[in-house]
């Protein structure tokens, strides 16, 4: 960068300001975009698609925040990376929104008729879809907008019917009925992600119903005294003596008067209650399974919208919960009801609408899963398996797939893909296919959709132009390299993809998949409007700018892992931009004028460019491999502790000294190694903080027209110093201890005093000598003795460090019973160590099975502990003489 490009940070950072237009810039850069570069190794992600419903929440911004962390570096790395972004029509979620909406304008969908509404749902869409598209900006994402797709698009469609077709015609895919979750208020079937379970305070209702032709009765018990007008059984395990006699026999069912059997199931459980269990086989899953084994009526006694039908006699028309205090007060006046006992139990809701869900009889579309559940636990034993992290999840997975039931699919709503099956209106034959039949006058296509997951299920392929097998987004990009979601969906989602994608591609559909946990509020409760405690990302960012939000969420938790959300540390991270941000600024203050082009590392380097240089390959070294395995925290603790004690703390205070001196040379090296450690900085805290390291990297002299395309930092051995790192982190230990003992006695840095060091051998004190600038810039001493024997005074502070002793001479200043309780705990601390590293190395497991150099290392602890406390206790004799 020339000098006439270069333009100061402001003063203060302010993050509103740093992140105003950055993204259109990166958008009008076309920085995100896939190239399909061939001399690129190609790298995709497929973003999890959110609803098309509203506002993402905390839980979207940490999942895709992840996805750009890793798009990001991967770009910088060298890859042709295409992140690929797009959302879900989200069926019930979104017609229930859509409805709500026109119920406050006076009108039903039903008034509105198919078409219109679903010209209404298309307008929800693109309005959401828009605002979905703002908060994406607000938090940075690298997206590649070009192949932006929606679960209802065109070509998405497309793979929707080509799937069910090609199920259908290999008999993975039939018509029939079953017990399914059934929400009466939006009348529509739900999948076991739409139910979420609440502890409910019921009833349990004990009765007896009477055994034909007998003066016995039969004891059983219900929560749902409503159903028992379905009932067409009661069922006891064949092996229970107490009933052995009355199998075969009739009940007289009461209210209704109609005659069921006694049947022997061995899904009774002898042990829990009466032992006999009233079968329901239109209205329990259990139930139905035990039907079909005893070829029992089904009679269904509800209406769609929970309302009894005529099945329930004279209930007919009550609501389901009126019909069931009207039952329970006959069955109490008839005596069959003789105990009513209160129970708690886990009772299953619509989680878009708040109705108690309804185990409903009923025909739908279903998936038979057991073979497509095979072969995917079979790719998982497989080489080329999907990769679970962490690998604890792999085990959640298996659980679900190798207990799974058949998939309902259809659902009984307007938005979303409609089945594409057709029934003859004579003959009632069923014709599958993409396009209607010929004859279509003779013909009526159902009136039901697909589930959401159905078209969610195709995502990682049908986004890259499946089925068209000849796209070259599918050839090159599919399979996708990682996915990023949440445990909370593994069942419903992931699993749904693996083998979705085994059928229809013959391969896994990501390589790895990253699991994270919830974001709980600071006590660890689940977010929820109930509790008032959810946080609107969007606000995190008004108040303290998209980075310190991304920063806080990539260091806050370790894979899996649940995330605490603290204002607080929201906070923290912002003042750890701050920190960057007038580090920067004074270091660009001192560039004024420094081209790309006048950096120059080839110069006389000092102990503190060789050391930060040194740090700065560590740091890289560390940043590179903790984020190539998602492990985020751990290289945001490694970048955090470089920048704020390494280079802010230590670095450029000791920059100061050429840079305010007079030797050009010098000042120019300088500048050279702040300008090539703070663009390495910036580009390894890109992905974390992607909007403040572009605004500081643009400032800095430097090649190319973004951050997000420079080259990702690489170690480099010839700036790799080991003795100048010892070197340095012996000179800090000595500016430490003299910055404590003057703590601990209150002498203020500006006020002179003398210093003395004695070393263990001339190497350490030419070594010290060579560093006298820093000392004494840091230390302040009035007068600065190194030597290898100095003449300790009677009245001084001490400390050691490795190689040497440190004396402060401050009689006046200092209180000898409290030094020499300081150095009675200094003994006690090296004390503890040396018996710590002994007790290790005299582990003769330990030193057989540890690496060579791991076993030096600890002999070298111990070397340089039993130093440090040899010499504490001169210290100590000398003082108490």
């Amino acid at each position: 960068m020339s000098k006439n490009e270069q333009t100061s940070l402001p003063s203060k950072y302010n993050p509103q300001e740093v992140e105003k237009g950055r993204y259109q810039f990166w958008l009008e850069g076309k920085y995100f975009e896939a190239t399909g570069d061939p001399d690129k190794e190609p790298f995709s992600i497929v973003i999890p698609p959110p609803n098309v419903t509203g506002k993402l929440h905390l839980g979207h911004a940490w999942d895709t925040t992840m996805q750009d962390t890793i798009s990001r570096m991967k770009r910088m790395q060298g890859y042709d990376v295409l992140w690929l972004p797009g959302m879900d029509h989200a069926g019930i979620a979104t017609q229930a929104k859509v409805e709500a909406k026109l119920k406050e304008q006076g009108t039903t969908r039903y008034e509105l008729g198919r078409e219109k509404f679903l010209e209404k749902s298309w307008e929800w869409k693109e309005e959401y879809a828009d605002f979905i598209r703002s908060q994406w900006e607000k938090v940075g994402l690298g997206l590649d907008y070009s192949r932006e797709r929606f679960t209802l698009d065109e070509g998405l469609s497309d793979a929707v019917k080509e799937v069910f077709i090609k199920l259908y015609e290999k008999g993975l895919i039939y018509r029939g009925e079953y017990i399914i979750n059934w929400d009466p208020q939006t009348k529509t079937a739900l999948s076991d992600i739409e139910v979420i379970y609440e502890e409910v305070q019921g009833k349990f209702y004990h009765m007896r119903y009477p055994i034909k032709d007998s003066d016995e009765t039969i004891e059983i018990a219900t929560t749902r005294p409503e159903t028992m007008l379905g009932d067409t059984a009661v069922a006891v395990h064949p092996k229970d003596e107490r009933y052995k006699h009355l199998i075969g026999k009739k009940v007289m069912l009461p209210i209704v008067g109609r005659e069921i059997e006694i049947v022997a199931d061995d899904y009774v459980d002898m042990e829990f209650g009466s032992g006999a269990v009233k079968i329901t086989p239109a209205h329990d899953p259990n139930d139905f399974e035990i039907g079909n084994r005893h070829n029992l009526e089904r009679v269904l006694v509800m209406h769609e919208d929970g309302s009894m039908n005529e099945n329930a006699g004279k209930y007919q028309g009550l609501d389901r919960f009126e019909c069931r205090k009207q039952i329970v007060k006959d069955l109490q006046e008839q005596g069959v009801l003789f105990e009513i006992e209160d129970h708690t139990h886990q009772v299953g809701h619509s989680e878009r609408s708040g109705a108690v869900v309804e185990p409903y009889l009923s025909t739908q579309w279903f998936v038979k899963m057991e073979p497509l559940a095979k072969e995917a636990l079979e790719l998982q034993h497989e080489e080329g398996k999907v990769n679970f992290v962490p690998e604890r999840f792999e085990r959640t997975y298996f659980n679900w797939m190798e207990n799974i039931r058949d998939w309902c699919i259809s659902r009984q709503l307007w938005w979303g893909h409609r089945i594409p099956a057709w029934y003859h209106k004579e003959t009632k034959e069923i014709y599958v296919g993409k396009e209607a039949p010929a004859d279509i006058e003779n013909w009526e296509q159902d009136e039901d959709v697909l589930d959401t997951w159905f078209s969610s299920a195709l995502w990682p392929f049908s986004t890259m132009g499946w089925p068209n097998e000849e796209s070259e987004d599918f050839k090159r990009y599919f399979p996708t390299d990682v996915l990023v979601t949440g445990y909370d969906i593994i069942f419903f989602w992931v699993a749904r993809m693996i083998f979705q994608s085994k059928e229809f591609t013959g391969e896994k559909p990501f390589k790895d998949v990253l699991i994270h946990g919830l974001i709980r509020d600071a006590e660890g409760r689940k977010m929820s409007k109930s509790l008032g405690n959810g946080v609107d990302p969007m606000d995190v960012i008004e108040k303290y700018g998209a980075d310190s939000l991304r920063y806080f969420l990539l260091t806050g938790s370790t894979p899996g892992q649940d995330l605490r959300f603290h204002w607080g540390k929201v906070e923290s991270t912002w003042n750890f931009a701050n920190k960057v941000w007038n580090a920067s600024r004074f270091s660009l203050m001192n560039m004024e004028g420094f081209t790309y082009e006048d950096i120059d590392l080839t110069g006389e380097l000092t102990l503190a460019d060789k050391w930060i240089l040194t740090r700065l390959n560590e740091t890289i070294d560390h940043v590179t491999k903790n984020t190539a395995k998602y492990e985020f925290g751990e290289a945001g603790r490694h970048l955090y502790n470089f920048i704020w004690d390494e280079l802010c703390d230590w670095y450029i205070e000791m920059a100061k000294l050429p840079l305010y001196g007079d030797d050009e040379a010098k000042k120019n090296t300088t500048r050279s190694v702040l300008a090539h450690v703070l663009d390495q900085t910036m580009r390894m805290l890109h992905p974390y903080m992607p909007f403040i390291t572009e605004e500081i990297w643009q400032q800095l002299p430097h090649q190319g027209d973004s951050i997000t395309v420079a080259k990702w930092p690489e170690v480099e051995e010839k700036y790799h110093d080991e003795a100048a790192a010892a070197e340095m982190k012996r000179l800090v230990s000595i500016i430490k201890s003299v910055r404590n003992s003057r703590a601990e006695v209150d002498t203020p840095m500006s006020k002179q005093i003398q210093m003395l060091i004695q070393t263990e051998n001339e190497t350490v004190m030419q070594e010290l000598e060579g560093n006298r600038d820093y000392l004494e810039r840091f230390c302040n001493p009035s007068e600065l003795t190194i030597a290898v024997n100095v003449d300790v005074p009677e009245k001084a502070m001490s400390a050691v460090v490795t190689g040497a002793e440190i004396f402060l001479p401050l009689e006046g200043l200092i209180d000898f019973d409290k030094e020499i309780e300081r150095l009675e705990n200094e003994l006690t601390k090296w004390t503890k160590e040396v018996e710590r590293v002994q007790k290790k190395l005299s582990n003769q497991g330990f030193v057989s099975k540890a690496p060579a150099a791991v076993v030096e290392e600890e002999k070298r602890k111990e070397a340089d502990y039993l130093d440090k406390q040899a010499k504490v206790k001169a210290r100590l004799n000398e003082l108490k003489g």
